[in-house]
């Protein structure tokens, strides 16, 4: 299995060349935040191990309805964050991306406040990482690669049945199995399909992931009679501050939604970022920090095959804190509109929204941690979508693909590498065609 990781680097904007910025990643698009992908700064189809990338100007639209409610009195730079998704190290990419982009590279981030001509890339980058506090990952181990292959097996196979239906129509599903399976067996030999063979799991990745599986449930068990002293005590005292936390979901400006759906729906998937600011007191930076190292533990270990408790249609998402103990980003790449992406988050894991977002600043009143909050849906989403960001550049490796659809079509190669099915296993895998 090759595991995927992230990369996220982020600087501070030189407000002097901010709209040299704007025009910069604006020449990267075909169509609004839609990255061409051989665009000259950055030509993301060339690199085929990057599932998801995306550049955006960090500005917060919410620091006025902040002060304004005395939760908050400091401003913060105009950041830039360029992050992605990739097949293996992410280190490994970034080198591989300073060498093949170094130009186009240097020229968007000589905007940022502290870089230099003279600067080495990789390096300067490295310094600038920040890591994700929590990450999910649709699929581990579906590579860009076999996504790829997959969607051509399909198409193959497809474009087979439909030549030759009558021939296959009075057959028994086994024998369309072991026809088809010919035909792709041809196909690969005539050298017009591949299918690559997983690589190995790296043994440091397998071991550091076994740790993590281990090693979380035991020091949460080693230090059980602290924490649940201290969770009781905490637990109070959040009850207390969720009856009087100020709600801030004013109806989103018209012109702040307009751009943002300008964005969106140009093909079966989306982006999506979101900024928000934690409450104050040490009560609320708690909670929330073991909420997403327990998020980020489930995600690896729970969730790492199509879903993220009941909802499929999430590529990849990541948290990360932008500001240490202060603002938190959330960035994903899910399917479908931005309507039916939260109205799936309230109706099947709307506890899970109110455990991690009731600590941000504004959120619905909670209660409890897990009750209400989300609940008040005309609340909700006014409050996500004053939170959302623009997000200027978005590369997808794979348009008009839906994580159901990759779901799919890897159980469709699965089935072809099978010698032989039972004539039941035979007849369902012939249905996903």
């Amino acid at each position: 299995m090759t595991p995927q990781s992230s990369f996220m680097v982020v600087a501070p904007v030189d407000a002097k060349r901010e709209n040299e910025l704007r025009t910069l990643l604006a020449s990267m698009n075909d169509a609004p935040g839609r990255a061409k992908p051989d665009n000259a700064l950055i030509p993301f189809g060339e690199f085929e191990v990057l599932h998801f990338a995306r550049l955006l100007i960090v500005d917060d639209k919410t620091l006025d309805d902040i002060r304004a409610h005395g939760l908050a009195r400091c401003t913060y730079p105009f950041y830039l964050a360029f992050l992605g998704d990739v097949d293996g190290d992410a280190d490994d990419f970034l080198r591989l991306l300073a060498t093949r982009a170094g130009g186009g590279l240097r020229e968007i981030l000589s905007c940022c406040d502290d870089f230099s001509p003279n600067d080495d890339l990789v390096e300067w980058m490295t310094r600038h990482r920040r890591r994700s506090a929590a990450d999910y990952v649709n699929w581990q181990g579906r590579t860009v690669q076999s996504v790829r292959e997959d969607a051509a097996l399909r198409e193959a196979l497809e474009r087979h049945g439909d030549a030759h239906g009558q021939e296959l129509a009075g057959l028994p599903a086994q024998k369309i199995h072991a026809r088809l399976r010919q035909f792709v067996d041809a196909e690969r030999a005539a050298g017009r399909l591949t299918l690559t063979p997983e690589r190995s799991t790296p043994l440091g990745w397998w071991i550091a992931n076994v740790l993590h599986l281990i090693g979380i449930p035991l020091l949460l068990l080693l230090f059980s009679p602290l924490l649940i002293i201290v969770g009781l005590i905490v637990l109070i005292r959040l009850r207390r501050l969720e009856k009087t936390d100020p709600e801030m979901c004013f109806r989103v400006d018209q012109a702040h939604s307009d751009a943002l759906a300008a964005l969106e729906d140009h093909d079966v998937s989306n982006q999506f970022s979101a900024l928000g600011a934690v409450k104050p007191g040490v009560v609320r930076l708690w909670t929330v920090t073991f909420v997403l190292i327990i998020i980020d533990w489930a995600a690896r270990h729970l969730y790492a095959r199509g879903r993220l408790a009941r909802v499929r249609t999430i590529h990849f998402a990541r948290w990360v804190w932008i500001d240490p103990n202060k603002r938190i980003l959330f960035l994903s790449n899910y399917d479908g509109s931005l309507e039916s992406y939260m109205d799936d988050f309230i109706n099947k894991v709307g506890f899970g929204l109110n455990v991690v977002f009731s600590n941000g600043i504004g959120y619905p009143r909670a209660n409890w941690l897990v009750f209400d909050g989300c609940k008040d849906e005309r609340k909700f989403k006014e409050y996500l979508r004053r939170h959302q960001l623009p997000t200027q550049v978005w590369y997808a490796a794979y348009r008009g693909l839906t994580a159901v659809d990759l779901e799919r079509n890897g159980r469709i190669r699965q089935g072809i590498e099978r010698w032989s099915m039972s004539e039941p296993e035979a007849r369902d895998w012939v249905s996903l065609l």
